[in-house]
C-alpha cells in the first residue's frame, strides 16, 4: 500500500503541497498573527479545527434527528450551572 493508498486521520500522514486562493484581507491577518513562516501551519489547524466542528454538527444532526431539538430552557439551566451565571436568555447555544 503507498501513501497514495492509506487513510489518515487529519492531521496525521506525510505534508503535501496544494493550492490555496484566500483574500488578500485574509493573507494580511494570517501572517500579521504568524508571520510569513508561519502560515501552512496555521492553515492546517485552522482545517483542523473546521473538520472537528463540521464532525461534531454531523453527530448534533444525527442526534436531533432520533431524539428531537434540545429543549432550550434546559441547555440554558445546564449552561448556567457548568458556568456558575445565571440561565438567562441572552446566553449563546
Amino acid at each position: 500500500m503507498t501513501e497514495d493508498d492509506a487513510d489518515f486521520i487529519p492531521g496525521d500522514g506525510p505534508t503535501s503541497g496544494i493550492s490555496v486562493t484566500l483574500t488578500t484581507g485574509t493573507i494580511q491577518a494570517i501572517r500579521e498573527r504568524v508571520g510569513k513562516r508561519g502560515v501552512s501551519a496555521y492553515l492546517e489547524k485552522a482545517a483542523q479545527r473546521q473538520i472537528e466542528r463540521d464532525n461534531l454538527d454531523e453527530l448534533i444532526a444525527d442526534f436531533d434527528k432520533v431524539h428531537g431539538p434540545a429543549d432550550p430552557g434546559a441547555v440554558a439551566a445546564k449552561r448556567a450551572r457548568l458556568t456558575g451565571g445565571a440561565s438567562g436568555a441572552g446566553a449563546a447555544a
